[in-house]
C-alpha cells in the first residue's frame, strides 16, 4: 500500500504542480477567459489515464495465464523505463519547469483555444498514464487480491491534489529539491522491485529460463500471509524465494540507479523551496559548478 501511495503522490503532486502554474499564469495575466479550454485538457488527460488502466485490468483478464503473465512482465519492464526516465528527468529541469510551461502557456495563447487544450492535456496527460502503468503493474505485482494498492495509490493522488491547492493558495512552501531526492530514491527502490518481479512473470510465461533457480526459500522465516510478510512485499515487493535472475536483475538495476539518481546534478543548494505560483519569478537559479 505504502509503495502505491508514494507513486500516486509523487506522480499526482507533478501533475499538480504543472496545473498550479498554468492556472495561476492565466489568472495573473488577466486571461481567465482561457480557463476553460486548460481546465478541459486537464480533464480529458484525467479521462485518458482512466480508461487506460481500466483498458490494462479488463482486458488482460480475457488472457491465458501465459498470455497474462507475458503482458505483466513486459509491462513491468516498460512502467519501470518510464518512472526511472521521469524521475532523472524531474531532477534536471524541476527549477526550469515554470519557465518551460510559461513559454508553451503563451505560444498556445496566440494559435487558440485547441492549441491550449492540448497544453494542458499534454502537460497532464504523460503524468497520468505514467500513473496508470506503474500502479497496474504494481498492484498486478503485489498479487494479493484485495484493494489495499488502489486504496494507497488513490490517497496518494488525494494528497498530492491537496498540496497542490496549499501551493495554488501560497499557504505551503516545500524545498523541491529534498522532495524529489527522497521520493525519487524512493521510488527508484520501488521500481527495483516492480522489475524483479516483472522478470518472474516472464519466467511464468515461459519466456525467460530459470524458474526453478532459486537463489534462497525463506518461506518458512518469512511467510508471505504473515503481516510482515505482507508488509516487506507492499513496500519492496519482497519475496521470499526468488529465482537467480529475480536477484540479479534487481542488484544490476538498483544499485547503479540509485548511485547516478543521488549525484549532485542540477539543484541549487537552498533554491529549491515552492512558494505559490504567482510569487515565483520564471527565471531559474543558477545550478552550482561542478
Amino acid at each position: 500500500m505504502f509503495s502505491n501511495y508514494l507513486i500516486g503522490l509523487r506522480e499526482g503532486l507533478e501533475a499538480s504542480l504543472v496545473v498550479c502554474i498554468l492556472i495561476a499564469y492565466l489568472v495573473k495575466t488577466g486571461r481567465r477567459d482561457a480557463l476553460r479550454p486548460i481546465w478541459t485538457g486537464i480533464g480529458v488527460a484525467v479521462a485518458l489515464a482512466l480508461g487506460f488502466g481500466c483498458a490494462l485490468e479488463f482486458g488482460s483478464q480475457e488472457l491465458t495465464f501465459e498470455a497474462q503473465e507475458a503482458l505483466g512482465g513486459s509491462l513491468s519492464v516498460l512502467a519501470v523505463a518510464l518512472v526511472t526516465w521521469m524521475v532523472f528527468w524531474m531532477k534536471r529541469t524541476a527549477r526550469h519547469l515554470k519557465s518551460e510551461l510559461h513559454d508553451k502557456l503563451d505560444a498556445a495563447l496566440q494559435m487558440g483555444t485547441g492549441a491550449l487544450v492540448a497544453t494542458a492535456f499534454l502537460a497532464v496527460g504523460r503524468e497520468g498514464l505514467e500513473t496508470s502503468l506503474f500502479v497496474w503493474t504494481s498492484v498486478h505485482a503485489a498479487g494479493d487480491g484485495t484493494p489495499r494498492p488502489l486504496i494507497g495509490a488513490a490517497l496518494g493522488i488525494f494528497t498530492a491534489v491537496v498540496l497542490g491547492w496549499l501551493f495554488y493558495r501560497g499557504a505551503l512552501r516545500i524545498n523541491l529539491s529534498t522532495f524529489f531526492t527522497w521520493t525519487g530514491g524512493m521510488l527508484v527502490v520501488v521500481a527495483a522491485g516492480v522489475l524483479a518481479y516483472g522478470f518472474h512473470d516472464l519466467q511464468e510465461a515461459d519466456w525467460l529460463p530459470g524458474l526453478y533457480d532459486k537463489l534462497f526459500d525463506i518461506s518458512d522465516t518469512v511467510p508471505p500471509d504473515s503481516w510482515y510478510g505482507t508488509l516487506l512485499k507492499g513496500v519492496f515487493n519482497f519475496q521470499p524465494d526468488p529465482t537467480k535472475l529475480q536477484v540479479t536483475v534487481w542488484l544490476l538495476y538498483l544499485i547503479p540507479t540509485l548511485v547516478l539518481f543521488l549525484l549532485p546534478v542540477g539543484f541549487a543548494s537552498g533554491k529549491g523551496k515552492v512558494k505559490a505560483p504567482d510569487e515565483q519569478g520564471s527565471r531559474p537559479s543558477k545550478a552550482p559548478q561542478a
